[in-house]
């Protein structure tokens, strides 16, 4: 799971993968290299990350 430094577990990261969407800032991961592992697993090699998506997934964590 992509974990801060603290410990928690970054949901924006997982949304993102699972919507195909670009994650953007990584800086606050304790395992950055988690991500690319996750995203074949759910993506696969064939999928392209997109800026675009629904307005809640861009926002996420913007409060």
């Amino acid at each position: 799971m992509p974990k801060t430094r603290s410990g928690k577990i970054m949901r924006r990261v997982l949304t993102f993968i699972s919507n195909t969407m670009e994650i953007g800032d990584l800086t606050t991961l304790a395992n950055p290299e988690i991500v690319e592992q996750i995203r074949m697993m759910v993506q696969g090699e064939a999928k392209l990350a997109t800026k675009a998506g629904p307005e809640d997934f861009r926002s996420f964590g913007q409060e």
